[in-house]
C-alpha cells in the first residue's frame, strides 16, 4: 500500500500551547501497525503502539519515558504522534470513526462523552487496580462515567495563579506582596483592590498610567492584566469566584445567571472601559496573545495555569514570579482540569496498548513528565520529580497546588460540548468586543449552546 504525505499546520492549544508536526509520512499510524495480534516471545510481547498527543513539551517527555519502557520491553516499539490542538479533536473524530486512529490518544474532558457513548475507548478496569490508588482522585472522578474509568490520568493543572513581571511591578511602585489577597468586586467600588493595581500597571503610548489624568487606553504601551476570552485562565474562575456556574450538574449551560453576568461584565469592563487588558480584537481568536505579550514584557500580570509554567520559564527574559489569583465575593475559586490518555477500543494491538497504558499510569512511567517540568503529573508518586525540577531553577510552583486544593468550579463536560462551544463563540466574541450587552448576549449564547448540546 502506498500512502501520501500528511502535513499539519501549527495550531493553538487550550490551554495555549504551540505545537508543530511537519512532514509526517504515511497514512494514519494505526494503519501502518502490525496487522496481526502481538505474539509472545521469550522475553515478552512484540509489536508497535502509537500514542497521539497535542503538546510538544509533553511529547518530548513521552519519548524519554518510552525509551525507558523499551529497555524492559525490547520487543515493543512506541511512537508518539503530534497533532496541533487546533486540529486535534476534529482529526481524532474522523480517524476514530474511520478506524484509523492511534492505539492511544490524549483526551480532554470536554470531548470525552461521545467516545464513551460510541464504545470507542478501552475501559480502565481491573488490570489497573494496583495503580489506581496513585492517581489524583479528581482526575479519576472527572473521567469516570457510570462507574467506569475511560483513561489513565496523566496531567493535572492544579489551580490557576498569576505570573508577574517583577520589573513592571517595580516601575509602578508595587511589591509582589501586594498581589497577595487581591479582591475583585462586581461593579468595582471601594472593596475592589484588584482594579487600582491594574490601573497602576497599565501605561499608554504617552507614558500615562491608567490611574492618571489624560490616560489614553486606545493607544496602549503596556497592559496591567490578561483579561480575555480565555475559558480556563480567566472567565471560568471569575464565574466561580462570584458564586456562579457555567454548567449545572446535568451538563446544561447556566452562564446567564446574575452571578455569571456580573462576572463577565467585570471582565469586559477591564478590557473596554478601563483598558487595562488587550482589546478583544487581538485575543478573541488568538489564545496565545496574552501569553506572548507577557513574555515580551507588555503585560504585567498574566493569569494562567501550570500548563504555561515551562513556556514562561523558557520564554521570559526578565525576573518573574507567581502570585495567587484574585478572589471574588465567594473567594478564589478556579477551574481544575486534568488530562488522560485513552486506549483505542479498535486497536489492532489491545494487549500491547494496555501494557503501555499501565506504564504511563505508573510512577516510573509518569515521572518523565514531571522531571522535564513539562506538566504536573496526575500520578501522585511522579509529582516530586516536577517539584524538584522547578526547585532546581529557583521556581516554586506550590501556588498552583495550593489553589487546586481550594474550592473549584467544574471543568467543561458534555457529549456535545464542542458543538455548544461553536454555538456560543460568535456571541461571546461580540460580548468581549463590547458590541453586545453582557446580559443580553449571555442569554442568547446560553440558548444557542443548550440547543446545540441537545441536538
Amino acid at each position: 500500500m502506498i500512502c501520501g504525505i500528511h502535513r499539519w499546520a501549527a495550531g493553538l492549544s487550550w490551554p495555549a500551547w504551540r505545537a508543530r508536526l511537519i512532514g509526517a509520512a504515511g497514512c494514519s499510524p494505526a494503519a501502518q501497525q502490525t496487522a496481526s495480534a502481538p505474539t509472545a516471545t521469550g522475553s515478552g510481547l512484540t509489536g508497535t503502539v502509537t500514542v497521539r498527543l497535542w503538546d510538544e513539551q509533553v511529547q518530548k517527555a513521552y519519548d524519554a519515558s518510552f525509551a525507558e519502557f523499551k529497555k524492559a520491553n525490547p520487543g515493543i516499539t512506541v511512537k508518539t504522534v503530534l497533532v496541533p490542538w487546533a486540529d486535534y479533536f476534529t482529526k481524532l473524530r474522523t480517524d476514530v470513526g474511520g478506524g484509523t486512529a492511534d492505539d492511544i490518544f490524549m483526551m480532554n474532558g470536554s470531548y470525552l462523552q461521545p467516545y464513551v457513548t460510541s464504545n470507542s475507548l478501552l475501559e480502565i478496569g481491573s488490570a489497573f487496580d494496583s495503580l489506581k490508588a496513585d492517581w489524583v482522585p479528581a482526575a479519576v472522578e472527572q473521567y469516570t462515567r457510570d462507574g467506569k474509568l475511560w483513561g489513565v490520568p496523566q496531567l493535572t493543572d492544579g489551580g490557576i495563579a498569576v505570573y508577574y513581571n517583577k520589573k513592571l511591578l517595580d516601575d509602578a511602585g508595587i511589591t509582589p506582596d501586594q498581589l497577595n489577597g487581591l479582591v475583585w468586586a462586581p461593579g468595582g467600588g471601594s472593596t475592589d483592590t484588584l482594579l487600582p493595581i491594574l490601573k497602576k500597571l497599565t501605561i499608554d503610548a504617552a507614558g500615562k498610567r491608567g490611574d492618571e489624568s489624560g490616560f489614553n487606553g486606545a493607544k496602549p504601551k503596556q497592559w496591567g492584566y490578561s483579561a480575555a476570552q480565555d475559558l480556563q485562565g480567566i472567565y471560568y474562575n471569575f464565574i466561580g469566584s462570584n458564586g456562579g456556574q457555567f454548567q449545572d450538574a446535568d451538563g446544561r449551560f447556566v452562564f446567564s445567571s446574575p452571578e455569571s453576568v456580573a462576572a463577565f461584565q467585570y471582565i469586559v469592563d477591564l478590557i473596554n472601559k478601563h483598558r487595562v487588558s488587550p482589546a478583544a480584537s487581538n485575543t478573541n481568536d488568538n489564545g496565545d496573545f496574552t501569553r506572548d505579550q507577557f513574555l515580551q514584557g507588555k503585560i504585567a500580570l498574566f493569569q494562567s495555569g501550570v500548563y504555561n509554567l515551562k513556556n514562561v520559564a523558557d520564554g521570559a527574559k526578565f525576573e518573574w514570579g507567581i502570585a495567587p489569583m484574585p478572589a471574588g465575593p465567594k473567594g478564589a475559586v478556579s477551574v481544575v482540569n486534568s488530562v488522560i490518555v485513552s486506549g483505542n477500543a479498535k486497536s489492532k494491538n489491545p494487549e500491547l496498548t494496555r501494557k503501555v497504558l499501565q506504564w504511563l499510569g505508573s510512577g516510573d512511567g509518569a515521572k518523565f513528565i514531571g522531571s522535564t517540568g513539562a506538566a504536573m503529573p496526575a500520578v501522585t508518586s511522579a509529582q516530586p520529580a516536577f517539584n524538584d525540577f522547578w526547585k532546581a531553577k529557583n521556581v516554586d510552583p506550590a501556588q498552583f497546588a495550593a489553589q487546586g486544593a481550594m474550592p473549584s468550579v467544574s471543568a467543561p463536560a458534555g457529549e456535545n460540548y464542542g458543538a455548544a462551544f461553536a454555538a456560543w463563540k460568535p456571541t461571546f466574541n461580540e460580548i468581549f468586543l463590547g458590541r453586545t450587552p453582557v446580559a443580553e448576549g449571555l442569554q442568547k449564547a446560553q440558548d444557542a449552546a443548550n440547543k446545540a448540546a441537545a441536538s
